[in-house]
C-alpha cells in the first residue's frame, strides 16, 4: 500500500508557473510509474502526464505539451510536475497516482494508488 501526498498547488495568475510535488507518506514509490491527473469542477478526471519508474519514458496530454514537464528524483522519492505558461483552463484539483508496473499509461483505471489532490487556481 502506497499513500501519496501532493503539494505545491496555489493561486497564480495566467502566464505564471507552479511546481507540484508528489511523495509517499511512508515507504518508497521508486518502483512505481507515476501519473498526474486533474479534475475541474463539473468535469471528469483527466490525464495530464506520466513517467516511468526509471524516468526514461514520459507522456503528456496534448493540452499541456510544451508547457508542463514531469520528472522524478528517486533519491528524494519525489515526482514533480513543473507547470509553465499556466492558463485559466488549467484550474483544477491535481492528483498524483502510482502503478506498480514500469510502463506508462494515460488510463486512470490502471493506477493503483492515489493522493488526495492539491488545488491549482489560475486567474485571468
Amino acid at each position: 500500500q502506497v499513500q501519496l501526498v501532493e503539494s505545491g498547488g496555489e493561486w497564480v495568475q495566467a502566464g505564471g508557473s507552479l511546481r507540484l510535488s508528489c511523495r509517499p507518506a511512508g515507504g518508497s514509490m521508486n518502483g512505481y510509474a507515476v501519473g498526474w491527473f486533474r479534475q475541474a469542477p463539473g468535469k471528469e478526471r483527466e490525464f495530464v502526464a506520466t513517467i516511468s519508474r526509471s524516468g526514461a519514458s514520459t507522456d503528456y496530454a496534448d493540452s499541456v505539451k510544451g508547457r508542463f514537464t514531469i520528472s522524478r528524483e528517486n533519491a528524494k522519492n519525489t515526482v514533480y510536475l513543473q507547470m509553465n505558461m499556466l492558463k485559466p483552463e488549467d484550474t483544477a484539483v491535481y492528483y498524483c497516482a502510482a502503478r506498480n508496473l514500469w510502463t506508462v499509461t494515460p488510463d486512470p483505471g490502471r493506477y493503483d494508488y492515489w493522493g488526495r489532490g492539491t488545488q491549482v487556481t489560475v486567474s485571468s
